[in-house]
């Protein structure tokens, strides 16, 4: 790839450099987009992986800090267990109980999680949906549906329902996020199936789990009792699509897969870091054919 000799011909001593710590790594699509868009924007840093054990990754917060590296990413499995090991929490991080985005910033590490923003980026420029009055239901209790809930609460979402097969992770993120918004009503779906009565009152309904990974069907959600108007977005991103996307389309819903949050996400990093915002296209045009 064109962008891949460039950067790597462009490195010098004075490049900085950025990283993502995972484990595993190699599946990560955020070097391809990191650098195309560090190339396109004519700017000396190179963004490299790192494959970090849970059992390293005190050691490897160390070593970056006294390698000067001016930022990371954080991927599965650390983006939780990582935040004991920096300096400071931005707000997006602290309601969302993890860090998917760290600067270095007068020598210490801040944590940022830029995911849930990176939805809201998404929703409007993909589905052209901006929270507000209207419902959204969320599939999943977990990490991200953390930060999807509070990044739609601080962007004007008022009702939101979750649908999770943990009852009790469900209520936990209620009980959590509307302390921290208590302007925004969110409510908790108490049995194993969503009534078509709450898709039919249904704008947005967003998976933010890992189902439809790997072709897993979603159960307990009628797609047909939603209204002809209701978007979905699936966080989930494939090359061969989703089981909730196909089923969308098929039923005339507006629907779009996670590629376009990751993208988002990847431009706020990219402007933490840099101070400067990516030429505009670049990341998914990274990312085309993937």
């Amino acid at each position: 790839m064109d962008w891949v000799v460039s950067t790597m011909t462009a490195i010098q001593g004075k490049t900085r450099v950025v990283c993502i710590l995972g484990d595993p790594i190699g599946h990560s699509l955020s070097p391809r987009m990191q650098n195309a868009a560090f190339v396109a924007g004519l700017l000396d840093y190179i963004y490299v992986p790192f494959a970090v054990k849970a059992e390293f990754l005190e050691d490897a917060v160390v070593g970056l800090k006294a390698l000067g590296v001016c930022g990371f990413n954080v991927t599965i499995p650390h983006k939780s267990a990582i935040i004991p090991f920096l300096d400071h929490l931005d707000e997006s991080a602290l309601a969302a109980g993890a860090v998917n985005t760290v600067t270095l910033s007068q020598g210490a590490f801040v944590g940022y999680n830029t995911d849930g923003d990176g939805l809201v980026d998404s929703l409007l420029s993909d589905l052209d949906f901006s929270p507000g009055p209207e419902q959204i239901l969320i599939i999943g209790a977990g990490g991200a549906a953390r930060g999807a809930v509070a990044a739609l609460c601080r962007s004007g979402a008022k009702k939101i329902v979750l649908f999770n097969r943990s009852l009790e992770n469900a209520r936990s993120v209620m009980r959590d996020m509307t302390m921290r918004y208590p302007e925004t009503s969110i409510s908790v779906i108490e049995r194993n199936q969503v009534s078509a009565e709450c898709l039919a009152s249904t704008s947005l309904l967003l998976n933010t789990t890992s189902l439809g990974m790997n072709g897993e069907q979603i159960d307990g959600v009628d797609l047909s009792a939603l209204s002809r108007n209701a978007r979905v977005y699936d966080m989930v991103y494939s090359r061969s699509g989703t089981p909730l996307v196909s089923e969308a389309n098929a039923a005339g819903l507006k629907a779009v897969n996670g590629v376009g949050m990751l993208v988002a996400q990847g431009e706020r990093a990219f402007e933490i870091w840099t101070g400067h915002k990516p030429m505009k296209g670049v990341m998914r045009r990274a990312l085309d054919g993937i």
